[in-house]
């Protein structure tokens, strides 16, 4: 696990599009390599509710994710990747 890495979120929600600023954010991994974001209800774009992650730090190659909600109802978005290293 990778303490201290930051991870982007972005999201349409009951907010608004991806771009506004209930609707993105960023955070650190704790001790655990884990994050968490609170935010907005994610709602479907484009036909699925989905989120966006991504890590373009520098240190390890870039990652990009769009991960799709099983449906709108859930409250929650899990992601599990791999960095590697550059």
């Amino acid at each position: 696990p990778l303490r201290g890495v930051r991870i982007q979120i972005w999201a349409h929600t009951t907010e608004g599009h991806e771009r506004d600023p209930h609707s993105h954010g960023a955070t650190l991994t704790d001790a655990d390599g884990a994050f968490r974001l609170e935010m907005p209800q994610i709602v479907p774009a484009f036909g699925q509710p989905h989120g966006h992650l991504a890590y373009d730090s520098g240190e390890f190659e870039t990652v990009f994710l769009r991960p799709v909600m099983r449906s709108a109802r859930e409250t929650s978005l899990s992601a599990d990747f791999v960095l590697q290293p550059v």
